[in-house]
């Protein structure tokens, strides 16, 4: 029933502008970061993610899942939810209670924190693939493949060891095998079934340059700034004429509070070779259209009200005055 499922995942894939027209990868992950200050101290972080949009958190107090989206239950009954909070619950408990009880022999140092990201991805009609990585002070550790713990070469003899010792139980393992490699492709689906509009809103992006001067007088730092476009895929180019000029520059894809996203591209450029260099954006939202904003050549858009207006003002002011002439004129 699930392979029949990915048959037609491309139609619920967020869409997103790709050159060569393919869909990227689509993420689920649970992320959990667990920091021990002593042998009795201990704080578990939980939360889950689709790509970078976040879809849970884990209430460590009261140990239940928070539902951030109003689709983040998927298409799980509530029956399922529960039953996953409880092995979530029981899983937190003994991991911490496993930390403590074996940290001397493993040749744990306090205070740590070991990070674990785990879940599955799905890619068009392919078969969906899950990992599960852990990290000791934020270098890999070990990881799960093939059923079974393997060390990471930079984690070493004590990873090596820990290895040894959670690969006796052989309940966590088929646990953790069907967790990442059925219930999370269930999920994922499910996510992107039932959140499929908010997933594939589109909203136009705005975008604008901007220029400071550099150490050296004569060149110009130029920015396109292309802010408030969703979904996160965006082509963001400085051109000359059908070339790209070399030294371009860009940021990072960053998010706005309101689920859409920020991206600037730079470009150090001499002072006479600025003329005729462009700004071009492609986006799934333009329909097939592109932005293209000439250096020099733009007009910002908060300044064209002001460019109206005020010569308005100016000739209502003047056929005011005129007709006050007027009207003196034929008194006297």
């Amino acid at each position: 029933m699930l392979l029949l499922q990915f048959t037609s995942l491309a139609v619920l894939l967020p869409g997103g502008y790709n050159e060569e027209d393919t869909q990227d990868p689509i993420f689920f992950r649970l992320i959990q970061i667990s920091s021990f200050a002593n042998q009795t101290w201990a704080q578990n972080q939980g939360s889950a993610w689709l790509d970078e949009l976040q879809t849970h958190s884990w209430d460590s107090e009261s140990g239940t899942i928070l539902f951030l989206r109003p689709w983040s239950k998927s298409n799980f009954s509530e029956e399922e939810l529960r039953e996953l909070q409880v092995l979530f619950q029981v899983y937190f408990t003994g991991f911490t209670r496993e930390i403590q009880d074996h940290a001397r022999a493993l040749q744990f140092e306090y205070p740590l924190e070991i990070q674990v990201s785990a879940g599955c991805k799905v890619h068009s009609n392919e078969i969906p693939q899950s990992f599960l990585h852990v990290a000791y002070e934020g270098t890999n550790f070990l990881s799960f493949q093939n059923s079974s713990w393997v060390p990471s070469p930079e984690g070493g003899n004590m990873a090596q060891n820990v290895c040894n010792l959670i690969n006796q139980y052989r309940g966590i393992q088929d646990t953790v095998e069907w967790l990442i490699r059925h219930t999370c492709p269930r999920f994922l689906l499910g996510l992107l079934a039932a959140g499929q509009m908010d997933l594939q809103r589109q909203v136009k992006p705005q975008a604008w340059i901007s220029s400071s001067p550099t150490v050296s007088l004569d060149r110009l730092l130029l920015i396109c700034h292309v802010n408030g476009f969703h979904p996160k895929p965006v082509w963001v180019m400085w051109m000359q004429g059908e070339q790209e000029p070399p030294g371009t520059k860009q940021g990072d894809l960053l998010p706005n509070a309101d689920g859409t996203w920020y991206l600037w591209v730079s470009l150090d450029v001499a002072r006479e070779d600025a003329v005729g260099l462009s700004c071009q954006v492609r986006h799934s939202s333009l329909g097939g259209q592109h932005i293209v904003i000439y250096w020099g050549h733009h007009v910002s858009m908060n300044l064209i009200p002001l460019a109206v207006i005020v010569p308005l003002i100016l000739l209502m002011g003047l056929a005011l005055w005129f007709k006050k002439r007027c009207s003196y004129q034929d008194i006297s």
